[in-house]
């Protein structure tokens, strides 16, 4: 459920109400009784994740870590060679369309 910001027209109160997304907008003001509050468009939360997370490395296998720290120990990485098209020596033939 959002938290709402709401502001008074009258008497500039404002305030922050945590209502369901399906409750209808309020319009009394809490502070002075008169019917003017105008509900704000606010940026929102921001999503708080608590804990440690989930992340793909969180399960790694023991294999994995050791071979990732032996590869770290070593020199540089080769970089890998660009896949090279493979070309046929026969010639395309051509399509039959519509017959």
């Amino acid at each position: 459920m959002p938290t709402y910001e709401y502001e008074c027209q009258k008497c500039g109160h404002r305030f922050e109400e945590f209502q369901s997304m399906k409750d209808a907008a309020l319009v009394k003001c809490p502070s002075c009784g008169k019917k003017s509050l105008k509900r704000l468009i606010g940026a929102g939360a921001g999503l708080l994740f608590k804990g440690s997370g989930f992340y793909i490395t969180d399960y790694r296998s023991s294999s994995y870590e050791k071979k990732k720290k032996e590869g770290d120990s070593g020199g540089a990485a080769k970089p890998a060679e660009p896949a090279k098209p493979a070309k046929s020596d026969k010639p395309a033939k051509p399509s039959k369309g519509g017959e």
